[in-house]
């Protein structure tokens, strides 16, 4: 009879949707010391920040992310990056981590926002990289949180693309938004291998974050590590712009530096990381 029960029990946990046996990321931990969590920008592998954890790490216990659909993650259902943003809450909370850091690139910067807009006294800093409350006010003229719906043109063009189509296009994107041309062949790797799904209904979802007015609820310090290729007047008017709710939150302006402002000017992203961490 304690035999059947044991694998009644089993079998509950192996089939219960409340148990991680389908997380929304992977985290490797590196370093001890004060907690930290990185988030990668959309469809990069967590290897995106070595550079980065190979410093930090000395003096700081480093959890990276990878989330689910890109490296070596499966993908998840959707909606994708609520999943996500509630999932890194409870890890944060079952570890135990103590007003850790955020360390966020891009779709991570915006997740770093989101996360510390609701939970307003569970992390200790935002460090952005790149990322701005609202995505969708750079692809939408006049943007105002209209919802896009996932069953759009777009969508069925991109699910129905063959993987030479795919990959041709994300090589033309990446030439755009990382100026460094040895990290160029790595983040196509990562976007060629990226589920296709979470590729296009993903980058939907974060499409759909518009966090412009919840920022006001921001209470830790924010730091924005910015872009300013091709042009710095127009990254500083975007940035005003989406930030206004957000006055406290302090700006440097990367020169000569794409998307990938880690990649494009790697001393100059280490020595304003080291000044702003502590």
């Amino acid at each position: 009879m304690r035999t059947k029960f044991i694998l009644i029990m089993v079998f509950m946990l192996l089939t219960s949707k409340s148990v991680f046996s389908q997380t929304a990321f992977k985290v490797h931990i590196r370093g001890k010391g004060a907690p930290i969590l990185l988030f990668p920008g959309f469809g990069c592998a967590g290897e995106v920040w070595n550079e980065t954890v190979a410093e930090l790490s000395k003096n700081y216990e480093c959890h990276i992310f990878t989330f689910a659909g890109f490296g070596d993650v499966p993908p998840i259902e959707f909606p994708w990056l609520s999943t996500i943003k509630d999932q890194v809450i409870t890890y944060v909370k079952t570890k135990n981590l103590k007003k850790a850091t955020l360390i966020g690139h891009s779709l991570g910067g915006t997740l770093s926002l989101w996360l510390a807009s609701e939970e307003t006294n569970l992390f200790k800093k935002i460090i952005i990289v790149d990322a701005l409350p609202a995505s969708a006010v750079l692809m939408i003229p006049n943007y105002q949180g209209e919802i896009i719906p996932y069953d759009n043109p777009q969508s069925k063009m991109m699910l129905a693309m063959d993987q030479n189509s795919f990959n041709a296009m994300n090589a033309q994107s990446t030439a755009y938004i990382c100026l460094n041309k040895e990290k160029q062949k790595v983040i196509n790797e990562w976007m060629n291998m990226a589920d296709r799904k979470t590729y296009v209904y993903g980058y939907i979802d974060m499409l759909n974050v518009n966090l412009r007015k919840e920022i006001a609820e921001i209470k830790i310090p924010v730091v924005i590590l910015a872009a300013t290729h091709p042009d710095i007047n127009a990254v500083q008017k975007t940035y005003k712009s989406q930030y206004e709710n957000l006055p406290s939150a302090k700006i440097y302006y990367a020169k000569d530096a794409a998307h990938f402002v880690m990649f494009d000017q790697p001393e100059w992203f280490m020595e304003k990381l080291k000044l702003v961490i502590q």
